[in-house]
Order: structure tokens, then sequence, then C-alpha cells
């Protein structure tokens, strides 16, 4: 059975059009794609920061939450939806299903 290496995992996400940013359980930013780096302010330099130093309470407090449902089961929650673009909180698990991070996935707006 071939394997994917880890180059060819990150090629992969940077191939992605959609903006994917990737996050630790302490909402530290470990990874972004060229379309995130293109996407979010700062860029790269966001890589090693917290993404609850760069969002208000309101949304700092939805993403805590959503953690905590992560932990519980839950896989995936819309936190975003407006006429641009749809944003999900997706949950990444270990093999054995423990919860390691989590990334944020776009859509384009419903109807597109």
């Amino acid at each position: 059975m071939n394997t994917i290496s880890f180059e060819m995992a990150l090629d992969l996400l940077d191939s992605l059009k959609n903006p994917t940013l990737v996050a630790d359980l302490n909402h530290k930013v470990i990874y972004l794609n060229k379309a995130a780096e293109a996407f979010y302010s700062g860029g790269r330099a966001l890589l090693g920061s917290s993404l609850l130093d760069c969002h208000n309470e309101q949304s700092c407090q939805q993403m805590i939450e959503i953690v905590k449902r992560m932990e519980q089961g839950l896989d995936e929650e819309l936190i975003t939806d407006n006429k641009k673009y749809r944003i999900y909180m997706r949950a990444v698990r270990s093999k054995s299903g423990a919860l390691i991070g989590y990334y944020e996935r776009y859509e384009p707006p419903r109807g597109s």
C-alpha cells in the first residue's frame, strides 16, 4: 500500500484554492496553505500566533465552545455564513480518534 509523504500532503493542501488554516487545541496557528497566506491579513506572520489574539471576544468564546464540543465528538460546525463565503471549523483527529486540533474550511456562499 502506498502512503502519502508529509511533503506531498503539504503540496496537496497548498494546491487547494480555498484558504485552509490549521490550529492546535490552544488555538495556535500551525499551518496556512498558500490561499490562506494571501487571504488573511498578516499571512505567514500568523504562524505561531493564537487565533484568540486576532478575534473579538464573542468569536473567541465561540471557538472555545466549539472545541469543547469537538472534544465530545462534534466533527464540524458552521461559524460564518455571509454573501462572500461560509467558514466551518472542522475537527482534526488522530488515528485513535483523539482531537488534536482543527482547521477552518471555506465554501462559496449558498447558490453560487
